[in-house]
């Protein structure tokens, strides 16, 4: 079989990690860095790369995130009166295992936003769904469904975002809700 039918067969299946790393892969295998089962192995796992991080990316995007956000980053520091242990348990994410509901509320300018997106983000890394509002944004969109009547459907949206397990994110005021 020539390396061009794999090529076209590898693409006609929409294997397109294996596509990308063929071409070093068997170069590997004909320097006798790999054998027949490794190579076949080191295939797989550059699909499943692949396919793992396209569906991060997908469940990003549709997170609708204001920027990318991850509680390694956050300054505890900045305000003391949010408690680390706190948020890194939120982290854990067993409140959406649990399907519970967590609510973040504040002033403006304590993080709860940036809180947020950051356990949104964390919920899309572990293959979780999330949506990011602003409070305003949230409370506009759902009084919206009072005038056409679409109330319970828009409101089933936001607690129940696209995919396996919902994490809704909305801040200002609230953040991270579940409802299952």
């Amino acid at each position: 079989m020539r390396a061009h039918h794999l090529e076209e067969t590898l693409r006609a299946l929409k294997l397109f990690g294996m596509l990308d790393t063929l071409e070093t892969r068997l170069g590997q295998a004909t320097a006798g860095e790999l054998g027949y089962v490794e190579l076949l192995q080191s295939l797989c796992e550059d699909e499943t790369a692949r396919r793992d991080a396209a569906g991060l990316d997908r469940r990003l995007k549709a997170a609708r995130f204001e920027q990318t956000c991850v509680l390694e980053d956050f300054d505890f520091s900045f305000n003391p009166l949010v408690v680390a242990a706190q948020i890194r348990d939120l982290a854990t994410l067993r409140f959406v295992e649990a399907g519970e509901s967590i609510i973040l509320h504040g002033p403006v300018g304590v993080g709860k936003s940036m809180i947020a997106q950051a356990l949104g983000h964390q919920a899309c890394r572990r293959g979780e769904t999330a949506a990011f509002t602003k409070t305003s944004r949230l409370l506009a969109d759902l009084a919206g469904g009072h005038a056409d009547r679409s109330f319970k459907t828009r409101l089933a949206r936001w607690t129940r975002p696209a995919g396996p397990g919902p994490l809704s994110s909305s801040s200002t005021t609230s953040p991270c809700g579940t409802s299952r």
